[in-house]
């Protein structure tokens, strides 16, 4: 009974969809976009759902790699506390039609992970106009009782919106060059000043209505109600509607919904890789690589 009842609340959940177009013209564009994705050290980089990716050995005969993988919130809390977990990834750079697919199991091994266990896929599909790179993945809610609750209401729509805003973080630096933390950077600037806006425009609207109450008959103070009201909301309607600049990330630019069946379809390699499992206590993060950051315009290796 109680695995029927797993089953059918896994066929109620709508797995997490996002697909990009990556206009990057030439031959290999596919193996650009191929390594900006499966380096451990570059995927952290503009993937909000990841701090660190540590690889845990070697692949294996069949191709399979353990890794850790390391969440951590910006700022002084960061430093002192993280969201840990294990995976095993399975990637098939080109099959016969010229496309590349990805698989992954993962599992947190922190119970105050709102993400339990779960898998995904990432598929390269060349196309005239670029590359498709798309992810399709699904997981168990954790919190038991209250996470199944929460999560078809905030974990589940936060989620997504992270992957869409990191695809198009990602397209932005295969396509344009724009490195990672300069688009961060310009999408903090951006939500600030959305903010700050909408911010003024509710106070001059409350400003306005408060004068109104003050002065009770007053023609005088009904008639600057009405401008403060009018003003304040084209403040907050501006600020709220202005387009995101074409090198900010936006996740509106992504495809949220599986356009046809294969791009729903999970590649035949998740079913190959078992369930990662906790070796032992966590060691933390890997220690620094003596590498020097990629540049703006880093590719495909040569």
């Amino acid at each position: 009974m109680r695995h029927r009842r797993s089953s059918s609340r896994s066929r109620e959940r709508r797995q997490i969809y996002v697909e990009t177009l990556v206009r990057t013209p030439g031959e290999r564009a596919v193996d650009r976009l191929w390594h900006l994705t499966q380096d451990p050290l570059l995927h952290p980089r503009w993937d909000l759902r990841f701090t660190h990716i540590t690889p845990d050995g070697a692949p294996g005969a069949t191709g399979h790699q353990r890794f850790r993988y390391e969440i951590r919130p910006p700022g002084a809390l960061g430093r002192r506390w993280a969201l840990r977990g294990w995976g095993t990834s399975v990637g098939h750079r080109r099959d016969d039609d010229g496309h590349g697919t990805s698989a992954l199991r993962f599992h947190p091994d922190d119970t105050l992970s709102p993400l339990g266990p779960g898998s995904g896929y990432w598929r390269y599909v060349p196309t005239d106009a670029g590359v498709r790179f798309l992810t399709g993945y699904d997981y168990e809610p954790g919190w038991g009782r209250l996470g199944a609750g929460l999560d078809p209401l905030v974990v589940r729509p936060l989620v997504g919106w992270a992957t869409a805003w990191s695809f198009d973080r990602l397209r932005l630096w295969a396509e344009r060059g724009v490195d990672p933390s300069r688009s961060r950077d310009a999408a903090l600037v951006q939500a600030v000043a959305r903010l700050a806006g909408v911010a003024g425009g509710s106070l001059l609207v409350g400003r306005g209505v408060a004068e109104a109450i003050g002065r009770p008959g007053d023609a005088w103070s009904w008639s600057a109600v009405g401008a403060a009201v009018a003003a304040g909301a084209a403040l907050v309607t501006a600020a709220a509607g202005v387009p995101t600049p074409a090198r900010v990330p936006s996740a509106r630019r992504t495809v949220r919904r599986p356009p046809d069946r294969r791009a729903a379809r999970a590649p035949r390699s998740l079913a190959t890789l078992t369930a990662p499992v906790d070796p032992g206590p966590s060691t933390g993060p890997a220690p620094a690589v003596d590498r020097p950051p990629p540049t703006d315009h880093e590719g495909a290796p040569s």
